[in-house]
């Protein structure tokens, strides 16, 4: 029998199309994988900003997680915003009835736009409860910031901060060095059974259509997990696939304010490289 490893997006709709759900879907299409998707809140948004979010209803919720999860092999999992903690409740009762082999959080909180997209309550909720079930946290400097309560705003603090996000009990944490005031980006990854920290370096492309990012890497971090790959290979050919769809996105027009990554480039030809 010919199948596809199936990837499930657990996230929030994007109305424009660049992040979120939208996001997530031409990803894991685009890397050759299979994509199925839970909703967990509706968004009204566009390239300048979100002008409303609804969550879906704790029943909805539950009853597209049973609807997916019983019917596919699911290969992994990639979770996006999870805008109440009645919604963070019931997916962490799934991800122990289920148990998929890969869970990757991303812990979505703000927009590019700067918007705020999560309940307070519900980070605290995250913590405790989602975050031991992960075998990847994929945060920006912000969203660590916020879920250590102090800055960070360095390469040094990174390594520092990757450190800390290990005490929730996830397997490893990658934190996204996009907002560092430099011409290289720099990424750090900490797996928990290892010494070692991973940097992933790129060079800074200018460009506004940078909205998705976030979700476009935990996606294809989860794909190229579901693909079998390790965690250091899946973050390192999940870096490249994101650096390509941006650098192929920068000169095109859409919408009025931060547009999309282009994700439909071909993503065939990138190479496994990891530093140490």
């Amino acid at each position: 029998m010919k199948t596809y490893p199936v990837v499930v997006s657990i996230a929030g709709s994007d109305s424009g199309g660049g992040a979120g759900i939208q996001a997530d879907l031409k990803t894991i299409s685009a890397l050759g994988a299979y994509a199925a998707t839970i909703i967990t809140a509706i968004t009204a948004q566009n390239t300048l900003g979100v002008r409303a979010i609804q969550s879906v209803s704790g029943d909805v919720f539950r009853q597209q997680l049973s609807a997916v999860m019983e019917d596919f092999e699911i290969a992994a999992v990639k979770i996006g915003m999870l805008h109440s903690v009645e919604i963070v409740e019931i997916l962490v009762e799934a991800l122990q009835k289920y148990k998929p082999n890969y869970v990757v959080i991303d812990p979505v909180m703000v927009a590019t736009s700067g918007d705020s997209l999560i309940e307070d309550a519900t980070i605290e909720s995250m913590k405790t409860k989602l975050f031991p079930l992960a075998t990847i946290i994929t945060p920006n400097l912000k969203e660590a910031s916020i879920l250590l309560q102090r800055p960070i705003k360095n390469v040094k603090q990174m390594k520092e901060a990757a450190n800390k996000l290990l005490m929730y009990g996830n397997q490893s944490v990658l934190i996204k060095g996009g907002h560092l005031e430099q011409d290289d980006i720099i990424d750090v990854l900490k797996l928990k059974t290892e010494n070692q920290i991973y940097t992933f370096e790129a060079k800074w492309i200018a460009s506004k259509n940078l909205h998705g990012t976030g979700c476009t890497l935990s996606s294809a971090i989860a794909t190229y997990l579901a693909l079998g790959n390790t965690v250091i290979e899946a973050v390192n050919l999940a870096k490249q696939y994101v650096y390509q769809a941006i650098l192929h996105g920068k000169d095109i027009t859409i919408g009025h304010g931060h547009g999309p990554l282009n994700h439909g480039f071909n993503p065939q030809q990138l190479k496994i490289i990891t530093k140490k």
